[in-house]
């Protein structure tokens, strides 16, 4: 077997602390914890640097341990949904379909006029979808990130939330809403071109 790939520890956290610190405080929102679960991941890598076989970079190794350790985190604060997470204050969820299961043309989607794709690899376009997620509720941000971002099974979502399997299309579905009004009013409505006259 060939000798594992040299990893340098005394690198980490300029080549890659930034990078770590915002995959970290998207997900558990909170500055100090995020510290912590990456001081905690940089130990456990470095206390497995031998086993690093190169079959990554070294960021993405980096990053899967601190993607464990989050999972970790949310398994120890496990808790249900509370209404705060499911709505925001003072508003009744719409009806969003009809009596017979359209969608309420009221709730639609917006056009947004032009290539998501396009749009997507823009740097404002990110920096704007960053703030968006920030505004969502904290469980909602959490799920919606682990399913439609890290890729996460609905059944390993449920391991580690420990949320109801209701709960979580609640969560996904009001993150979707959240986030489509979000960038509707921050991004598409201030980037889309003019209608022509």
């Amino acid at each position: 077997m060939p000798d594992s790939p040299a990893l340098n520890p005394t690198e980490w956290v300029d080549q890659h602390g930034d990078y770590l610190f915002g995959y970290a405080i998207l997900r558990v929102r909170d500055r100090a914890v995020a510290e912590d679960l990456i001081q905690d991941s940089l130990l456990t890598a470095f206390k497995a640097r031998d086993r690093f076989e190169g079959r990554s970079s070294e960021r993405t190794w980096l990053t899967g341990i601190l993607k464990n350790k989050i999972r970790e985190h949310w398994r120890k604060s496990k808790r249900e949904v509370t209404e705060s997470d499911l709505a925001a204050p003072g508003e009744d969820p719409p009806d969003l379909f009809d009596a017979i299961g359209h969608i309420n043309v009221d709730h639609a989607p917006a056009d947004w006029g032009s290539d998501p794709i396009a749009a997507a690899s823009r740097r404002e376009f990110q920096a704007t979808l960053s703030q968006c997620l920030e505004g969502l509720p904290d469980r909602a941000a959490e799920v919606f990130l682990a399913r439609e971002v890290d890729g996460a099974s609905t059944e390993e979502i449920l391991t580690t939330t420990g949320i109801s399997k209701s709960n979580l299309w609640v969560l996904v579905h009001r993150a979707r809403k959240l986030l489509r009004q979000c960038l509707e009013s921050n991004w598409f409505a201030k980037n889309s071109p003019a209608p022509d006259s």
